[in-house]
């Protein structure tokens, strides 16, 4: 298969977040499939290629830029014209299009829908994000009732909810990176997730919500929001419940009910499978097939199929507007 290079604005933890150790663990996985190389183009790094030199070296035909940060993927499509892209959606909602020509493998079936819609005529895919082996059960005492992330939280999470439960149970409120995540999560009974307040306001989805998955697999019952992503494995009543419900009141008494009726995960590891190594390798690796196929393909062809820009969807609905007019008229007579 083609060489995939990874590009990233840079590694260290400026760029630090969701998106980035997401694109991280990706790369871990398809490095067992093909060879791959991350390669950064906002800050040189030691450990790692500096795009800028990389095409001065050129011989680069035959491999595959993969690209992931929403912000600069207009700029990159355009700097990269005539070479082999693959755009890895996470998030949704930036603005941009894609040519047909760019394949699309979208991190949750919430993104996969938009790309459908936004570029129906590219080559579009679907591969969750992993979870780290680290987020499994481990059963043994909880000593935290409610652990909450300050980042992304809703201003009703931190303002209302938070302080209502600190009077009533254990609350622990996250403010900064944690260095061992799953232990944390395997010490607390509820986690508590509301991010569409965040995401509305900066006119992005939630790509996927790995944190209430996480804190799932490590055995919490999860409170949740359940925008974009989310809605890919969150089911209330099944297997979490939905945050701000109709009024504080009303969540205060269902965590208290939940604390006090702690009994273990919600989810076993069926749950989960598709989310392991073991489900996402075989997964990737027909993408992967397919993307390296259609690259190979491209070139033979002309792109002749008729996309969905906004003025062919304008002339399309004038199309059909006039063509019911002429039904109604000829019904009438």
């Amino acid at each position: 298969m083609k060489k995939l290079y990874f590009l990233l604005p840079g590694t260290t933890r400026k760029y630090g977040g969701g998106g980035l150790w997401a694109e991280l663990k990706t790369v871990e996985l398809a490095d067992q499939l093909c060879p791959c190389k991350i390669v950064t183009y906002r800050q040189p790094e030691t450990d790692h290629a500096f795009l800028p030199e990389l095409l001065r070296k050129g011989g680069l035909e035959a491999s595959i830029f993969v690209l992931s940060w929403g912000f600069d993927v207009p700029k990159l499509v355009k700097r990269l014209e005539g070479y082999n892209l693959l755009y890895h959606a996470h998030s949704s909602g930036y603005g941009f299009s894609l040519p047909p020509s760019v394949p699309i493998i979208a991190v949750s079936r919430n993104t996969m829908g938009y790309w459908g819609e936004k570029s129906p005529n590219a080559p579009i895919y679907y591969l969750p994000n992993r979870i780290g082996d680290e987020f499994r059960y481990h059963g043994g005492q909880r000593d935290i009732d409610v652990l909450v992330q300050a980042r992304k939280s809703s201003s009703y999470l931190l303002r209302q909810l938070v302080p209502a439960l600190s009077s009533r149970c254990r609350v622990q409120l996250l403010d900064g990176f944690v260095e061992d995540l799953a232990g944390l999560f395997n010490r607390s009974k509820i986690y508590l997730y509301d991010s569409a307040e965040y995401w509305r306001v900066s006119g992005l989805t939630e790509g996927f919500g790995l944190p209430p998955l996480e804190a799932l697999a490590c055995g919490c019952r999860v409170f949740s929001s359940v925008n974009h992503a989310l809605a890919d494995y969150l089911d209330p009543p099944i297997n979490c419940e939905k945050i701000g419900v109709y009024s504080c009141q009303y969540d205060v008494e269902r965590i208290l009910n939940a604390i006090e009726n702690f009994s273990g995960p919600s989810v076993d590891e069926r749950f989960l499978e598709i989310y392991r190594p073991p489900s996402l390798l075989p997964r990737l690796e027909k993408i992967l097939l397919d993307i390296n196929d259609f690259f190979d393909m491209r070139h033979k062809y002309t792109g002749n199929i008729k996309g969905l820009d906004d003025w062919r969807v304008r002339r399309l609905w004038v199309e059909r507007s006039i063509s019911k007019i002429k039904n109604k008229l000829m019904i009438g007579q």
